[in-house]
């Protein structure tokens, strides 16, 4: 007789739990992979401490072997000049996964309360220590101390340590160490370009990193002027679905759908508020928690099928703008020319985004086969998984030679989205995807400062083919002073030369072009 088969055993996970066993899903996939993660994961919450709240941002970055007999283990420390975190906060905010103070619709770099406390479950992992932080807020009498590690059973903090030291120097900000087994040798060079793409997209951050052999790299403030800070909004009817507006609906204190859909929506008054409730075949008194979910769905199905309701606000946003993008481009790059474009912001599924371009082209750029690409998000650098990004794809379908452009060439295309809903094609959140309105406002952006680099280029060749011509007229000027000191009387040959030659090395200087000399020496 055949035994009874055992029955399955069900059990919940915590998301603690399930980053645990899925840690790739956050970037943390090999040890190279990890300690640029890590990295990357601190840097942006300590700009995210800082520039949104106009504190110019002064980051110490040092990563550091822990000892000689383990060289895959590292400490890595992050300090900023931020508003520090509460001391209450400080347990959960390094000790819970999905924790945060960035579950609203405003823009930040990240949104989900995972990256730190992924790193700090990594190292938790891999090495057995726990994090330290150290933080005082800008109106707090002290500074605290914590030494945290993460319930993985139950995702909550677990406190080791903590002290508290009284201010005696005004300072304000955090500091946040970690150790982590990792791959210096690999990740070096992603660390490196991810800091300086950061110092380009942020130019008013002072950078200071310290690398596990010593070398110290300093980005220089280059601009004190900064974004405009994003300020919360109301969520916009046509990016909510049925379950965010189940939700709404319950935890609202409008006491009628017709104040409920005033009150927690932007883009919606009252004769707005009044057409969709007819429409959904609904009555303006209803108590919103007694809607059933027949009466959700149809509302919902008639917010979608609206084209009245105007678009989103964009003051959620913080486009970082073109000044700061053509400091940013200039300061690291060196390119003879640069521009950069921010477009309006459209919308996409209800959700409202900014797409901006900068370009840098020769000077100190090297040439390349095809244009090197910077892509951010939310300002932060996209270094993963290029080949499949939509600003890719529009970069290489486009025919340079129609801008003046020839491969190989020194030119770099910055391509920057804000959005509280950027459309990233996985987990990794690496790479956007190919989402219509996006990839048209990518390529609008990118066309146009495009055109700038042709009228520039057109100019220089312009330029160009003039300083030829006077060189080619320099050859005759002692012939023609010759002659003219013929027919002029008392005026030397050598005085005429010397006249000719003055106001043809004006015209060159209006060329840039200081004398026929120089156009002689690049002409050989």
């Amino acid at each position: 007789m055949a035994s009874e088969a055992t029955a399955e055993k069900f059990r919940a996970l915590t998301p603690s739990e399930f980053f645990y066993r899925n840690r790739e899903l956050a970037g943390f996939s090999n040890p190279a992979r990890a300690l640029y993660q890590a990295v990357r994961e601190l840097v942006e919450n300590a700009l995210d401490a800082t520039d949104p709240h106009g504190i110019h941002p002064t980051i110490k970055v040092i990563l550091q072997k822990v000892s000689a007999e383990r060289d895959n283990v590292f400490s890595i420390s992050v300090e900023d000049n931020g508003i520090g975190i509460p001391a209450a906060q400080v347990p959960r905010a390094f000790g819970q996964l999905l924790y945060s103070s960035k579950y609203v619709l405003r823009q930040t770099r990240g949104m989900f309360g995972l990256g730190a406390k992924m790193a700090v479950l990594y190292g938790q992992m891999t090495t057995g220590k726990s994090v330290e932080v150290l933080t005082s807020t800008i109106t707090a009498k002290n500074i605290y101390y914590f030494n945290i590690a993460i319930d993985v059973k139950t995702n909550t903090p677990i406190i080791h340590e903590k002290g508290v030291y009284r201010k005696n120097n005004g300072w304000h900000g955090t500091v946040v160490k970690l150790y982590l087994e990792g791959d210096w040798t690999r990740s070096k060079s992603k660390i490196y370009e991810y800091l300086k793409r950061t110092a380009i997209i942020a130019p008013y951050a002072e950078i200071v990193f310290e690398d596990p052999e010593g070398t110290i790299t300093y980005f220089e403030r280059s601009t004190r002027k900064m974004p405009p800070p994003p300020r919360e909004v109301k969520p916009h009817p046509k990016g909510v679905d049925i379950e965010m507006m189940k939700m709404m609906l319950k935890a609202t204190k409008a006491k009628t759908l017709l104040e409920f859909l005033i009150k927690e929506f932007q883009s919606i008054g009252e004769v707005t508020a009044r057409r969709l409730i007819e429409n959904a075949g609904l009555l303006p008194d209803m108590k919103p928690h007694e809607l059933s979910t027949e009466d959700v769905e149809r509302l919902v199905r008639v917010i979608k099928s609206d084209t009245k309701i105007k678009p989103p606000s964009a003051n959620h946003l913080s486009y970082v703008g073109e000044e700061i993008i053509k400091v940013g481009l200039k300061a690291i790059l060196k390119p003879e020319f640069v521009t950069a474009v921010t477009r309006k912001p459209s919308v996409y599924e209800g959700h409202a985004f900014i797409v901006e371009a900068g370009l840098a082209y020769g000077g100190e750029i090297q040439p390349e086969d095809r244009p090197v690409l910077y892509r951010y998000a939310n300002k932060i650098p996209l270094l993963y998984d290029e080949g499949a990004d939509v600003a890719r794809k529009v970069v290489d379908r486009i025919d340079w030679s129609h801008y003046g452009v020839t491969f190989p060439a020194p030119l770099v295309i910055l391509v920057h989205i804000c959005s509280t809903k950027v459309p990233y094609k996985g987990v990794g959140k690496e790479s956007v995807a190919d989402v219509p309105e996006v990839e048209h406002e990518i390529e609008l952006a990118i066309r146009e400062v495009a055109r700038r680099l042709k009228r520039y280029l057109s100019k220089k060749k312009r330029e160009r083919e003039e300083a030829e011509r006077a060189v080619a007229i320099a050859k005759y000027i002692p012939d023609v002073a010759r002659g003219l000191a013929k027919i002029v009387n008392n005026v030397k040959e050598e005085m005429i030369e010397k006249e000719l030659l003055k106001m043809l090395n004006m015209k060159l200087k209006s060329f840039k072009i200081n004398s026929v000399s120089d156009v002689v020496v690049s002409i050989e």
